[in-house]
């Protein structure tokens, strides 16, 4: 039995597909609200800030994955996110069971430097604090060494389905919607962007890997980097529209804040694009050198067959 805590998210939808393709069809997926993604899963229905239903939902599991997501809303992951996570570590330790942690770089310096995992923390931002929080527990579990524990670590997100992310939403949503897509800051610097079922693809690879364990990896990214106006060229060449996006600066979406909850959640962020963006999974390729990372291209194909096909359906 594999189980994933925090079921209900493009990240856990993905990787419940992946477990069940290449190896188990005894899956839990553990939500508040969870919902069937294999035939075969087997439904928990639990809150993570409870300790116990929490640790009834991980007995019996031989690997439990922590890809647990929240709105973006500082105050909310600050109340939220670190008792999840410690409830967890706590039922896993309790179980006996392997503990896989899904991790951002919201913690790393916002700086042009290339990240490596052992790239230092720098947190910026209440968000950023909180996820920093949050991998030091994990980084004590797997010190602690009473069961195995990996972090699996991603950039910033792309992809099919409800992925959520700000590329998403600014280029490949606003194109869907047959709107000019924006860059947020700068369309000059170097990103480094993780299709969401790589990122799942890697997470399941890495907790079917026992001695991945007791170690920080970062997940498969394409080693093509573009800007962000290479990158908004391309999805409008995918999409068939013309060449055309806007760049929206950083005072402009600090201003926005004043109005947006989601233009303000974003602030801290903004100097992650004001510089190259180098996230380094060289680690991840050389052990797993037959994991084949999907191109850019091939991503915003995947999605526009996946909207054009729905829009047929209506």
């Amino acid at each position: 039995m594999q189980t994933i805590l925090g079921a209900s998210g493009q990240i856990a939808q993905e990787l419940a597909r992946e477990l069940k393709r290449a190896y188990t069809d005894d899956l839990r997926l553990v939500s508040r609200n969870p919902k069937k993604v294999n035939d075969s899963d087997t439904l928990v229905a639990a809150d993570l800030l409870d300790a116990q239903q929490t640790l009834a939902a991980v007995k019996g599991s031989d690997v439990v994955y922590f890809a647990a997501g929240l709105p973006p809303d500082s105050a909310l992951w600050e109340r939220q996110f670190p008792t999840m996570l410690q409830n967890a570590l706590d039922a896993s330790r309790t179980a006996g069971v392997p503990f896989v942690y899904f991790d951002n770089t919201y913690m790393y310096p916002q700086n042009g430097e290339p990240q490596t995992e052992s790239t230092p923390f720098a947190p910026r931002g209440r968000k950023g604090r909180v996820r920093a929080l949050m991998t030091e527990k994990v980084l004590d579990e797997m010190k602690r060494n009473q069961i195995p524990v990996l972090i699996g670590r991603a950039p910033e997100f792309y992809g099919p389905g409800k992925t959520q992310s700000f590329t998403n939403a600014l280029i490949v949503d606003r194109l869907k919607a047959g709107e000019k897509p924006r860059v947020p800051v700068r369309d000059d610097r170097l990103r480094t962007l993780i299709w969401t079922p790589d990122a799942s693809r890697g997470l399941a690879r890495l907790g079917n890997t026992p001695d991945a364990f007791g170690q920080t990896w970062h997940l498969p990214c394409c080693d093509e980097r573009l800007t962000y106006a290479q990158f908004a060229a391309l999805a409008c060449e995918v999409f068939g529209k013309d060449i055309s996006y806007s760049v929206i600066g950083k005072w402009a979406l600090i201003a926005a804040g004043l109005v947006s909850s989601g233009a303000r959640e974003m602030r801290e962020l903004l100097p992650r694009y004001e510089h190259d963006n180098l996230f380094d999974s060289t680690k991840f390729k050389q052990r797993f050198p037959d994991f084949a990372v999907t191109t850019y291209r091939a991503g915003l194909e995947t999605i526009w067959r996946e909207w054009k096909n729905a829009q047929a359906r209506r």
